[in-house]
């Protein structure tokens, strides 16, 4: 029998861990409220705009350790769910989804946060590296030949689901779950990126 409790912690504990918002805290660091700045993004491409690197490298160190930190409690609790001869930690993947929503709508900064593109990716990384790996793969030629990152986030996104369905992969309805969820969360905060790349407003990435 699946251990609800066990879920229940993992969710919590992932997005108050989540809700640790990097770009937010490093911004305040510099004096800065990043949400108000460039495209009000609290995430890692705006921190670089309107930050610089060296601020955009602790964004970038702070949103992955909260993502593998998340990970590891889910990974800690050990409540695994089976589809046949699939298995997956469902543990795991609550912490991962709460560590995501955490990071959008963070409880400390008023329920407004980033995107949760880098934690979702550090997540996906954490349950299994060979799809993150691809889809990171997607995710960079799109943002090499186009210079938006928003675009790369939401068709990496999209793809991750698609591929997540391929038997090589050995999912459960469990990951599959939360392969929806996390794509939903992605695309619904990236729903200004979208009308704004359909409108050709959207900014690019300068390297």
């Amino acid at each position: 029998m699946i251990d609800i409790l066990k879920i229940l912690a993992a969710l919590v504990a992932g997005y108050l861990l989540g809700s640790l918002n990097t770009a937010v805290i490093v911004g305040k660091m510099y004096g800065k409220d990043i949400r108000s700045l460039g495209s009000k993004g609290a995430g890692l491409t705006n921190a670089l705009r309107v930050l610089g690197k060296p601020a955009a490298a602790l964004v970038l160190v702070g949103d992955i350790l909260k993502g593998v930190i998340a990970c590891l409690i889910g990974l800690y609790l050990g409540v695994y769910g089976y589809s046949g001869e699939a298995k997956d930690c469902i543990s795991l993947l609550a912490a991962g989804a709460g560590a995501v929503i955490g990071h959008n709508w963070p409880v400390y900064f008023g329920f407004k946060g980033g995107r949760g593109i880098l934690t979702g990716v550090t997540v996906v990384f954490m349950i299994d590296w060979v799809l993150a790996l691809v889809c990171f793969g997607l995710f960079l030629i799109i943002v090499a030949f186009t210079r938006y990152v928003s675009l790369g986030s939401v068709c990496a996104t999209l793809f991750f689901v698609a591929i997540s369905f391929l038997p090589v992969f050995g999912s459960t309805v469990y990951f599959y779950i939360f392969a929806f969820l996390l794509a939903f969360v992605m695309i619904f905060k990236h729903k200004e990126n979208i009308q704004r790349l359909l409108a050709g407003t959207e900014n690019k990435l300068t390297f």
